[in-house]
């Protein structure tokens, strides 16, 4: 390996470290408190840090279906799992069971087409995962990824109305970053992906778990696990 891999290898070590180090936190808090937004987000964190894990062992020249298959349906699931816990800004506990059912059940249909359909090693090039899955994968992917992409970004929205604050903004730009991911997937800029990936989920983790009314309001995120879904 020259310099530049070395930099590059490195550089997703750290991103996973850094982000396994966040996605312990919120399930650390989880335990601690039994607040269900600790649990959506230390999950989706968690999907997250595996993710850039199967990118930087890829890197490193390990390539199989099995390891492309978990890709592909973490990048779903990271998404469709922040997107749960950014929900509790949201009343309505219509809409939070109704739409938590939706992700977990379209989470599912995504785990199932992606362990059973096979994947070339071709998509990858010179150790990035830069090639697309089957169409059919894609189409069950966006069942995830645009709705949850929608629901954060009318998170941000509702809370920017109720009071502006600084970590509310964070959550706007975070959102946007993550959901520019897709577009750089498809348009074959992985490089550019992996980083959007960890900026976009590091501010909208800190955004969310920073504002006061989740933090620490006992209407909201202080509310057990048993009483919020």
């Amino acid at each position: 390996m020259n310099a530049s891999d070395i930099g590059i290898a490195g550089s997703l070590a750290v991103l996973t470290a850094a982000l396994g180090a966040l996605a312990a936190r919120g399930l650390v808090r989880f335990v601690r408190n039994r607040v269900r937004i600790q649990l959506m987000w230390g999950l989706g964190l968690a999907f997250a840090t595996l993710a850039t894990g199967v990118e930087l062992v890829v890197y490193l020249g390990v390539v199989s279906g099995p390891l492309l298959e978990t890709y592909v349906f973490l990048s779903a699931a990271i998404v469709g799992f922040l997107s749960l816990g950014s929900t509790q800004v949201i009343h309505n506990t219509v809409f939070r069971a109704s739409y938590t059912a939706y992700i977990l059940a379209t989470c599912a249909a995504v785990a199932v087409l992606s362990f059973t359909t096979p994947l070339p090693n071709s998509m990858v090039t010179s150790g990035v995962i830069s090639g697309n899955p089957p169409l059919e994968l894609l189409v069950v992917s966006s069942l995830v990824t645009v709705p949850a992409t929608v629901v954060l970004l009318g998170a941000v929205v509702v809370a920017l109305r109720r009071s502006w604050r600084w970590q509310t903004l964070m959550m706007g730009v975070g959102a946007c970053v993550l959901a520019a991911g897709g577009a750089l997937y498809i348009a074959s800029f992985p490089a550019a992906l992996y980083y959007s990936e960890f900026i976009g989920i590091v501010l909208i983790f800190f955004g969310l778990v920073s504002l006061p009314h989740l933090a620490s309001s006992p209407a909201n995120a202080g509310r057990p696990l048993s009483k919020s879904m």
